[in-house]
C-alpha cells in the first residue's frame, strides 16, 4: 500500500533528467521534502508515496520521455491511493498546464523559479483532491536559501548564479531559467566552507555561464577573484566549474586557474560549432579563432590541462564545408572528450523556424564522423598519460564493470575517469579517499591503473561514506550544516548548462 501508515512519514523518490543544474536542484528538492518530514524511499521501491520528476527541456525527446514515464506510473498510482506525482524543472516551466491536460493523474506542476513551494503544493493537492499548477515568471527565492540533501560525501555542487543573459538561437534555457542572478561572493564561500567542514574535498561551481559571474554587481573580474578565494579555504582540495562561455573568458581566469593550487586544470568550454557562419547563425558572439586562442592560452599556462567541450551537429543551414570546419577545430583543439549532440528543434527558439533544417540521415552521418574524430583524438591524448602518476579521488558508481573486474574507480585531478586496482589496499579504500597510482592503459573514455597503488590516504569524506552519512546543508548558512539522517518530523497533515 502506498499510503503511509498512520504516524509514519511518507516516502519519496526524485527522478532527474538533464544537466548538473538539475542534479543540484534535485538535491534541494530532496532537502525540502526531508525538512517537511518525508523520507527517501529505497531505490528498489516502485511504489513510493511521492514521485518527483525534475525535467529537462533542452533535447527534443525530453517531452516523449516524460510523458512515457508518466504513462507507466498511471496504473501504479491507480492501485495505490494516496500516491502523488509531481513534475518540476524546465519542461514543467515550458509546458505548464499542458502537463495536467495530457496526464491528468499528475498532482503537482511547479517551475524552475519556485522549487521551494513543492511541499506546500503537495499538501494543497492532497487536501483539495485536485492538481496544483504553480509556475512563476521570475525567481521566488535564490535556490541556495533552500535546504539541500547532498548526494555525495566527497564532492558538492555550489551554485554561483542562476539564469542566463545570452540569446543563443538554439537554446530554450534563458526563457525557462530567466535572466542571470548572481550570488554574493561571501554567500558562496560560506557554503563552500560549510561543505568542507563536513569533509567534502571537491566543489564544482555551477552557473549557466559561470565566467559572466559578477555582471549583476558590476565586476567583470569577479569570477577570477572567486576562484582565487577558494584557494584560501583549508581542506578544499579540488575546485571545478561549469560551464564558461568563450565570449566572457578573460585572461585573469586563466591566471587564477594556473596560480590557485586547488583549482583543477580541467576546463569544459562549449564550442558548439567550428564554422564562423554557423556560430553567427547560432548567435554565439565569438568565432573559431577566438575560441582556439583561448585554448592556446590555457595550454601555455597549464600544459597538463584537460579540455572538454560541447558540439552540435546539423544546425539549420550547416553545409558540408561548415561541418568540415568543425572537424578542423576539433583536431586543432585536441579535446580530451566532447559531449556531442544532434541538433533538435525546440519550439520557442529562433532556430526552430530557420530555413535549412537538415534531413535526419545527413545529420546522423555527420554525427558519426564527428564521434569518430573525437574518439581518435581523445584516445591519442589519453595514451600520452600511460606510465604517468595520477591522483584519484575515489568515487561511487563511476565504473560500471568494477564489480566484475575487481577494480575501483574515481576521477583524476584533470577530470579523467580512472579505473584502478586496489592491490594491498583492497577492502580499506572508501569513496572519498585519495589514491595515487600509475596509468597502465588508455582507452578513449577512461584510463586504467592496474599496478599496485603508490599510496592511499584516508579522508573525512571516506569516513562519512563508510558510516553512510551525507552532508545536508541548511538553506541559510548561519552555522555549520548537520550531517547524517535528520530526525523524523511529524507526517504532514491534511524538485544546460552548457552554453
Amino acid at each position: 500500500m502506498t499510503t503511509a501508515a498512520a504516524g509514519s512519514p511518507r516516502t519519496y523518490q526524485v527522478r532527474t533528467y538533464g544537466c548538473q543544474m538539475n542534479v543540484h536542484d534535485s538535491e534541494r528538492i530532496s532537502g525540502l521534502l526531508e525538512q517537511a518530514g518525508y523520507v527517501r524511499a529505497p531505490q528498489a521501491d516502485d511504489t513510493p508515496d511521492i514521485v518527483v520528476f525534475n525535467t529537462c527541456a533542452v533535447r527534443e525527446n525530453a517531452d516523449n520521455r516524460l510523458y512515457g514515464n508518466l504513462g507507466h506510473l498511471r496504473p501504479v498510482k491507480d492501485k495505490h491511493p494516496g500516491m502523488q506525482i509531481a513534475v518540476g524543472g524546465c519542461l514543467a516551466q515550458k509546458d505548464r498546464g499542458e502537463i495536467v491536460r495530457r496526464a491528468p493523474w499528475v498532482d503537482v506542476v511547479f517551475g524552475t523559479h519556485n522549487i521551494g513551494a513543492l511541499p506546500v503544493l503537495l499538501e494543497r493537492a492532497r487536501h483539495n483532491a485536485a492538481a496544483e499548477v504553480e509556475i512563476l515568471e521570475s525567481l521566488d527565492v535564490f535556490p541556495s536559501t533552500l535546504p539541500t540533501r547532498r548526494e555525495s560525501t566527497y564532492a558538492g555542487w555550489v551554485s554561483i548564479s542562476v539564469g542566463c543573459n545570452n540569446t543563443c538561437t538554439f537554446c530554450i534555457v534563458p526563457s525557462l531559467r530567466g535572466k542571470e542572478k548572481d550570488r554574493r561572493p561571501g554567500d558562496i564561500l560560506s557554503e563552500v566552507r560549510a561543505l568542507v567542514d563536513e569533509g567534502v574535498l571537491e566543489v564544482t561551481l555551477l552557473g549557466q555561464n559561470v565566467n559572466s559571474y559578477g555582471v549583476e554587481f558590476g565586476d567583470r573580474y569577479a569570477f577570477g577573484k572567486l576562484l582565487r578565494a577558494t584557494g584560501e579555504i583549508d581542506g578544499l582540495e579540488r575546485v571545478r566549474f561549469t560551464s564558461p562561455h568563450p565570449k566572457d573568458f578573460t585572461d585573469d581566469v586563466i591566471a587564477a586557474m594556473a596560480e590557485t593550487p586547488n583549482v583543477c586544470h580541467s576546463l569544459h568550454m562549449p564550442l558548439q560549432s567550428g564554422s564562423d557562419d554557423v556560430l553567427k547563425a547560432m548567435r554565439r558572439s565569438y568565432r573559431s579563432e577566438r575560441y582556439l586562442g583561448i585554448i592556446e592560452k590555457v595550454r601555455a599556462a597549464m600544459p597538463d590541462a584537460a579540455i572538454t567541450t560541447d558540439i552540435i551537429v546539423g544546425f539549420p543551414g550547416e553545409t558540408e564545408a561548415d561541418f568540415q570546419r568543425t572537424l578542423d577545430v576539433v583536431r586543432e583543439a585536441r579535446f580530451s572528450s566532447a559531449f556531442t549532440f544532434q541538433y533538435s528543434q525546440r519550439p520557442g527558439t529562433p532556430a526552430a523556424t530557420m530555413d535549412g533544417q537538415l534531413p535526419k540521415p545527413v545529420v546522423q552521418e555527420r554525427y558519426e564522423r564527428l564521434i569518430a574524430a573525437v574518439e581518435e583524438i581523445s584516445w591519442a591524448e589519453n595514451k600520452r598519460l600511460v606510465g604517468e602518476p595520477v591522483e584519484v579521488l575515489v568515487a561511487v558508481g563511476e565504473g560500471r564493470k568494477d564489480e566484475r573486474t575487481g577494480r575501483l574507480s574515481g576521477r583524476a585531478r584533470d577530470g579523467r575517469l580512472v579505473h584502478f586496482d586496489a592491490g594491498s589496499f583492497a577492502g580499506s579504500i572508501r569513496p572519498g579517499d585519495i589514491v595515487h597510482t600509475t596509468v597502465t592503459y588508455a582507452a578513449p573514455h577512461h584510463l586504467n591503473a592496474d599496478g599496485a597503488p603508490l599510496s592511499h590516504r584516508r579522508t573525512r569524506a571516506g569516513d562519512a561514506a563508510e558510516a553512510g552519512r551525507s552532508p545536508r546543508t541548511p538553506g541559510v548558512l548561519l552555522g555549520l550544516p548537520t550531517i547524517g539522517a535528520p530526525a523524523v518530523a511529524p507526517a504532514p497533515t491534511g524538485g544546460c548548462a552548457a552554453h
